[in-house]
Parts: structure tokens; sequence; C-alpha cells
């Protein structure tokens, strides 16, 4: 797939992250690429957003209060409908455990922050069906 703008026109992308600052970046990069972006602030605020939406994937911070990328990402790939959705791990650290522990609960990929709008983009393309 080429990363012309027009394959992503449409996509349901959520952002889950505790700092204003990612959300905001995550959803000015994806939205110029025509996705559909939705944010969270946490694990909690993003279930009901996953429901209402159903997001063709979901890109989630480990490290917030409530309900951590860990435990979104369990729930999300528990559940039988929403099992399938691509769930993408955002972490500031780079650790092996910390990658590990994301393939464990589900995850099909991690990014590390900062990330790049290429890196949003390829993990969009790696793993959404279009």
């Amino acid at each position: 797939m080429t990363a012309n703008s027009s394959d992503l026109t449409g996509l349901k992308v959520l952002v889950i992250d505790d700092s204003k600052t990612i959300r905001r970046t995550a959803e000015t990069l994806l939205s110029k690429e025509g996705c559909d972006v939705y944010t969270a602030e946490d694990g909690f605020d993003a279930l009901s957003k996953i429901a209402d939406h159903q997001p063709d994937i979901v890109f989630v911070d480990i490290m917030m209060p409530r309900l951590d990328g860990y435990q979104t990402c369990s729930l999300i790939k528990n559940n039988k409908v929403f099992r399938s959705i691509p769930v993408i791990m955002l972490s500031s650290k780079d650790g092996l455990f910390d990658r590990a522990r994301g393939r464990i609960v589900g995850s099909e990929q991690y990014l590390t922050k900062p990330f790049t709008k290429d890196e949003l983009l390829g993990a969009i393309e790696r793993h959404v069906e279009r």
C-alpha cells in the first residue's frame, strides 16, 4: 500500500494518552492524512469510546492513571467484539520488558515516544486491512 493520504480517509483511530500534547500531536498528524481521530485520557475513558466508535486501530500509552495501557489492551483483547482491533502500545521507555509485556497482553506493535508521523502511518499500514 502506498502512503498516499487517500488510503486513510475515513479510517477511525483512537489515541489514548494522559498527555494532552501527545493526543494533540497524534490527532493533528492523523487528521491531515484523512483519519477520523478520537482521543481518550485514560483506559476508562477509552472503553466507552471504543464501544461508541469501533475504531480501526488503537494507540495506547502504557503509563496512565486509573487504567494503564496494559490493562486497557488486555480488556480490548479479551472482548469478543473488539478483539480484532489492532492495539499499538506507546511508551517513553524502550525496554525489552515493556515490549514483552505488551505482546503478552495482545498488542500488535510497540512505538517509543516521541513517535514520528512515519511511525504512526507505518503502524496503521502494517495492521489495518483496507
